[in-house]
């Protein structure tokens, strides 16, 4: 047995611990480059707890999921700044955002220096600046990743920025700051954290400690999910849900994902599709193809014990089977109001195209079992 586990230097979790960022960040300086959503002003308590510090934000704000360009436009921002931290407060594509500009303000280059697809793959030669990631939403995992996943819209994809030089010197997770989340938020960013906890438990590079993860978090999510959308402002069920997403995260930056996040990278390049949704819809159908081939191919492989077990702790009955889980999956999609893939223009045309870019995209090499062009086609087909 041989693994290796890289997270976050430091992970502060709880309610109430935002007040705590800038004790935090005080030791790295006093000037900070502060990256948001497209909503700055959700950062003003933030911004108060900075400035109790002696510490002075630059605000700059992400407006949609990340692109080259954007990171760009943070970067001379922070020189111009004179920033010596990096901060990220948002949803995943401002933490993305942030920890992309933390990484280019320490090396030289551009992002296509060390983007993978569509760059030249290089490695990064130094340790990013000191940077902190401040999740708003309950779903990502992205505080605790070694990559960034940026948009490069002139060729249509979106890839990922990946080293250990990456990872965050401080993740803070506070649950109250996820209470306002809107409705819309909640669904795509809890659905993805759910499918990121799926895919790395029967991912074809789990290890003891992703597994541990998996198992504790899914039976945790699968709880918090129904007691957040009944009532927004349930702060323990807020809580649970941002410990199952933590966990998803560090589970995948130690594992891999699979399939459904495949797919996930050429539909979010190709089409205005929020990731979130885009991999909820995908899920129940990425685990039934998975399940038929594993079953048809590889009748010996652990993921399908795995896929019982997710069976049994999303529906919390003792005898439910995968297919149960899967079913538990398209009642949660339906409940959630998420649309399927045509309402951001995905057409039966246009499946061949995401199947033949999805084979390449990294995600797909850790799937639990390698699907045929056919098997890919019907699962994306199945969420049209």
């Amino acid at each position: 047995m041989r693994f290796e586990f890289a997270t976050a230097t430091q992970i502060v979790f709880g309610a109430g611990t935002l007040a705590e960022a800038g004790r935090l960040a005080r030791p790295w300086g006093r000037r900070a480059l502060l990256v948001t959503g497209r909503t700055p002003r959700r950062a003003e308590r933030l911004q108060r707890c900075l400035a109790e510090a002696g510490i002075e934000a630059r605000v700059f704000s992400v407006d949609g999921e990340p692109t080259l360009a954007a990171v760009g436009s943070a970067v001379s921002a922070a020189r111009e700044a004179g920033a010596e931290m990096v901060i990220g407060f948002g949803g995943g594509s401002a933490i993305d955002a942030a920890k992309a500009a933390a990484g280019l303000l320490a090396n030289p280059g551009d992002p296509l220096d060390y983007l993978e697809v569509v760059g030249r793959g290089r490695p990064l030669p130094h340790p990013a600046v000191p940077w902190m990631a401040i999740p708003t939403t309950a779903g990502t995992g992205a505080e605790v990743t070694r990559n960034a996943v940026l948009g490069v819209p002139e060729r249509g994809v979106k890839v990922s920025w990946r080293s250990p030089h990456l990872l965050a010197r401080v993740a803070l997770v506070d649950p109250e700051v996820t209470l306002e989340l809107p409705p819309a938020a909640t669904a795509s960013s809890g659905m993805d954290a759910l499918a990121q906890l799926v895919e790395a438990y029967v991912c074809n590079r789990a290890n003891p400690m992703t597994d541990a993860l998996g198992a504790a978090g899914l039976p945790r999510i699968a709880r918090a999910f129904p007691a957040v959308w009944r009532d927004p402002r349930d702060l323990a069920a807020r809580t649970d849900l941002a410990l199952a997403s933590l966990w998803s995260g560090l589970a995948l930056a130690n594992a891999g994902l699979g399939a459904v996040h495949g797919f996930a990278a050429p539909v979010g390049g190709l089409f205005p599709a929020p990731h979130g949704a885009v991999c909820a819809v995908l899920l129940a159908p990425v685990m039934s193809a998975n399940l038929a081939a594993l079953r048809a191919r590889a009748s010996g492989s652990p993921a399908l014990g795995r896929y019982e077990e997710i069976g049994r702790w999303l529906t919390g009955r003792p005898g439910a089977k995968a297919e149960d889980g899967i079913a538990w999956v398209q009642g949660w999609v339906a409940e959630l109001g998420l649309p399927a893939l045509a309402a951001y223009g995905v057409t039966a045309g246009r499946v061949a195209e995401i199947v033949a870019r999805a084979q390449s995209a990294n995600s797909m090499k850790a799937n639990p079992i390698a699907l045929t062009g056919d098997e890919l086609a019907g699962a994306l087909t199945a969420a049209l």
